[in-house]
């Protein structure tokens, strides 16, 4: 795989999104924490520096060593990044006066510079930092500043080192692709060769490398991840990949019948597993959301276990792992982007299973995965699919699981979906769902009392489920939607809408 762009991570919530920005100019990038830099780096031609929690005055800051790097490969210095510069090497970082937090406006811009070429002044960078540099590091020229952040940039002269104490990254620095642009493809002049095509012809040939005539299993969820997987690896060694695709008795109305018909239209070797029962009965009485994910992660091992052994002769097990899921394993240890989120996996892969691993899409962002399905001819109908919780519909049934409040929320969740769907709200929409409240609530139906269960819809925004914003759906949708429910789901009076964003709240409630 081409390298080109290597990102050292301080522990920044925003060093994915760095990436994803390289990624969208058609280059190829990888994120390493700071202190793990790889041995050999011929193939990379710049680096890029993240933010940080840390301060470069606090006794435990993050210094990398970049001696094999500095003056060999271009370098920019983000927040974090360009203080450790001035911090470290002559100059002076003290803190702030002023909160250097949020929207600011570059009022002044030096000339002819090219990390700025196409950027005017007064454009908006967003900041991030309760530090400031008062004095650049030796032989630096400033190249921009803010009203309240004297050297907002500033590059090191001899060397093609730059530094900016803005985030670039951002949806609210309005310039900031271009500053990148104007980094990677002007200033260290990196190839613009990354495309869903080249990750297809590469990767097919990976694996055909990798796997021979070797037999693979698969399990599919019916998820977006999952099935790009799958195509890769059909593509690959045809009828050498075998999928199992289980019914864990917890996912959506009719979605194990119709995904298993959507896959025969594939030319997939898919074989169907309803173990609906098996995980109904692992669950029965246990309320602890920890607990949940674990039994279902467990009885998910045991099922595709049992059935992996009716194929002869496997030797790798494949995984729809993409490339947060990776970054997020190796993280800086105590930066915000070291948090792992474990209930959107089943779990890890226990030792008696003895098979080798492959994941085709280890090194993609879900944008990406949706892209190279479109590039192999992948229905827009699947890779539009709302992501989908492993755990399934176990954590969104708050407390113990039951057969019958799965069949409720299967219900009110079919009726949410299928609304946003015919109101053509649902490719808006980047993941939807609907919550059983573990609470009744007093009714009145006709002329009697009731006294049954809540349930809260909830709809958000986003762009990789790092930060979300609830989605202002029309209130004649959610008022036709709310009376639907509780007219045609026995054993629900009250429907609530969720308006939290994350942060402060998480996507899913448990």
């Amino acid at each position: 795989m081409q390298k080109n762009v290597l990102i050292l991570d301080f522990g920044s919530q925003y060093t994915q999104l760095i990436a994803r920005r390289v990624r969208e100019l058609n280059i190829y990038c990888e994120i390493v924490p700071f202190n793990k830099i790889p041995s050999d780096i011929s193939g990379f031609k710049a680096v890029i520096l993240s933010g940080s929690p840390f301060s470069v005055r606090a006794e435990n800051a993050p210094q990398p060593d970049l001696s094999k790097i500095r003056g060999k490969l271009p370098i920019l210095a983000v927040c974090y990044g360009a203080q450790y510069f001035a911090y470290f090497h002559g100059g002076k970082v003290e803190p702030s006066q002023t909160r250097e937090y949020g929207r600011a406006n570059l009022s002044l811009i030096k000339d002819a510079e090219p990390l700025f070429e196409g950027v005017m002044e007064n454009s908006q960078v967003w900041m991030s930092h309760s530090d400031t540099i008062k004095e650049l590091p030796k032989n630096s020229i400033r190249l921009a500043s803010t009203s309240d952040v004297l050297n907002a940039a500033y590059r090191i002269e001899g060397e093609e080192t730059y530094a900016i104490q803005f985030h670039p990254e951002v949806y609210h620095s309005t310039d900031g692709k271009r500053v990148l642009e104007n980094f990677l493809v002007n200033i260290a002049r990196v190839p613009q060769t990354w495309t869903p095509g080249k990750f297809v012809d590469l990767t097919v040939a990976d694996l055909k490398e990798k796997i021979g005539d070797e037999r693979v299993v698969l399990g599919l969820s019916g998820g977006v991840d999952s099935s790009v997987a799958a195509v890769l690896l059909h593509k690959a060694i045809g009828k050498n990949l075998y999928c199992i695709f289980v019914n864990n008795g917890l996912l959506r109305k009719d979605e194990f019948e119709s995904v298993l018909d959507q896959y025969k239209d594939m030319g997939l070797n898919v074989k169907g597993v309803d173990a609906s029962n098996r995980f109904l009965d692992a669950l029965k009485g246990i309320s602890d959301p920890e607990e949940k994910r674990k039994k279902i992660g467990n009885t998910f091992i045991e099922v595709f276990d049992d059935e992996a052994h009716e194929i002869k002769d496997v030797t790798f097990l494949a995984q729809g792992t993409i490339y947060p899921d990776v970054i997020e394993s190796i993280s800086v240890t105590g930066g915000p982007s070291a948090t792992i989120k474990s209930h959107h996996n089943v779990g890890g892969l226990p030792d008696f299973m003895k098979l080798k691993i492959v994941e085709p899409l280890k090194m993609l962002f879900k944008d990406e995965v949706r892209r190279v399905g479109a590039e192999m001819g992948i229905a827009k109908e699947l890779l539009g699919r709302h992501p989908f919780p492993g755990p399934g519909l176990a954590i969104r049934i708050l407390g113990d699981i039951t057969a019958e409040k799965v069949r409720i929320l299967q219900e009110v969740d079919h009726i949410f979906i299928q609304g946003l769907k015919d109101w053509k709200l649902y490719d808006k929409v980047w993941q939807a769902g609907a919550i059983l409240l573990p609470v009744s609530s007093v009714g009145v139906m006709g002329d009697e009392r009731t006294y049954e269960k809540v349930v809260a819809l909830r709809a958000v925004e986003s762009t990789d489920g790092m930060t979300a914003d609830w989605v202002n759906l029309p209130y004649e949708f959610l008022q036709k939607t709310s009376n639907t429910i509780i007219n045609k789901v026995k054993g629900v009076n009250r429907v609530v809408y969720d308006i939290s964003s994350k942060p402060p709240a998480t996507i899913e409630w448990e």
